[in-house]
């Protein structure tokens, strides 16, 4: 077993890093090398300004490169409570910029001619208890009359044909959903942004800043940089040279294990529908069949960040139990990889962009980001140029998280709190 990401470990390497000491003076700073980066700088770039993008490690290691593969639409959640909260209109732009986000990726692909195995699967959200199923039912109805009409409601015996698990009663589907390989598309991206001319540093952290003129100077152990603007574009992963940031995300720990590859008789018995599929649980599941047909299995396997392999393998053990408790027949399957990363959480778990403590960023994505970040990425082009301010997010408060500096120490309390709810619920 591999305990590495399948996506990092299954695609090209990047290329066409920049070489020699980070230096110069640029219109824009990108801080981290995902999608969100990367999809500003590819678009910024394009435009004529000069780009440079600084990433701490390499081109997709952070959340783009360990997420479990997913490109669902619409908000991740119940689209009756968003209504509620801010309003039928807010509720239905927020949903469609997730669609949006989807469309990006598509048009990007086709741009640059990207293979990364991109595919419109549709998302089964699944009833994990009886009780849940009512409960998607009633969002079901809300969603489908307001702001998304390819979506439908499956029973327990229609799911036969999509899951081959006796463990859930009923879905809801969402059909624009899309899944890709997630690897192969962050290294297109790269690639992408570095032909239209953006300079690409790997392994250049962002240990210091401090303002320049009009703009700031960035330090890196490779040299420093100037910027006009700069765009903050790492979630989970934002240093300690940005505090402000820190005290409102919260780094949640995912954990992904993926089998061998499936043989057709056992795709056939396990996901013969072949979709993105999410649990209906708080601390559920979500899986897809990967290109190669390996069952790619996700959650919350533990309330800690993934540190070394051995607590990734604690994590593994974990996930490969609740695999097996919803696909027994699956038992004599190996894990052939596990790996974890770190969601950029909120505590209302909606994203947040704009312009705060003198830089511009987007993040927050708290597991929905792989099929918005791209798209955001260009927003914040757009933002940072002052050509419109297309950003969905714009002027949703932003508070600190009380008692949060940075390394989310009342995890365990929050991980206890949703698996009791699990239990009565």
């Amino acid at each position: 077993m591999k305990f590495q990401s399948y996506w990092h470990d299954t695609a090209p390497a990047f290329a066409s890093g920049a070489p020699g000491p980070v230096s110069d003076q640029y219109d824009v700073a990108v801080i981290g090398a995902g999608f969100t980066g990367l999809g500003a700088a590819r678009k910024l770039a394009a435009e004529g300004h000069s780009v440079v993008v600084l990433e701490a490690e390499t081109v997709g290691f952070g959340a783009s490169g360990r997420n479990g593969g997913h490109l669902n639409n619409g908000i991740a959640h119940s689209y009756l409570a968003a209504r509620e909260h801010f309003g039928a209109d807010r509720a239905r732009a927020l949903y469609h910029a997730f669609d949006q986000g989807i469309e990006t990726i598509e048009r990007i692909i086709a741009e640059e001619g990207i293979d990364c195995s991109f595919r419109r699967s549709g998302k089964l959200k699944l009833a994990s208890k009886p009780g849940h199923y009512d409960s998607l039912a009633r969002n079901f109805e809300a969603l489908h009359r307001d702001a998304d009409p390819d979506t439908a409601m499956l029973s327990r015996a229609e799911l036969a044909g999509e899951v081959g698990s006796d463990a859930f009663h009923g879905a809801m589907l969402q059909k624009k959903s899309a899944m890709m390989h997630m690897g192969r598309f962050v290294v297109g991206l790269a690639e992408a942004a570095a032909r239209r001319g953006a300079a690409i540093f790997e392994r250049a952290p962002v240990i210091a800043r401090e303002q320049a003129g009009a703009g700031w100077k960035l330090t890196t152990p490779r040299g420093s940089v100037t910027a006009g603007k700069v765009l903050l574009a790492t979630g989970a992963y934002t240093t300690g040279a940005f505090p402000w940031f820190r005290r409102r995300i919260v780094p949640v720990g995912s954990f992904i294990i993926a089998t061998r590859p499936l043989t057709d008789a056992e795709v056939a018995a396990t996901m013969p529908g072949n979709r993105t599929c999410v649990t209906s649980m708080n601390i559920g599941n979500y899986f897809r069949l990967a290109p190669d047909n390996r069952l790619i299995w996700g959650g919350r396997a533990r309330f800690s960040a993934s540190s070394d392999q051995r607590s990734d393998a604690k994590s593994g053990e974990i996930l490969r139990a609740g695999l097996l408790r919803t696909f027994p027949q699956l038992r004599e399957v190996p894990i052939d990889y596990c790996w974890g990363g770190l969601v950029d959480m909120t505590a209302d778990r909606f994203p947040r962009a704009g312009q705060a403590d003198g830089v511009y960023f987007s993040m927050g994505y708290s597991g929905h980001g792989a099929q918005i970040a791209t798209h955001m990425g260009e927003i914040m082009a757009d933002l940072m140029t002052g050509r419109a301010n297309r950003n969905s997010w714009d002027g949703l408060p932003w508070q600190a998280v009380p008692f949060h500096t940075g390394k989310p120490w009342f995890l365990p309390l929050v991980g206890l709190y949703y698996k009791t709810l699990d239990l009565i619920r």
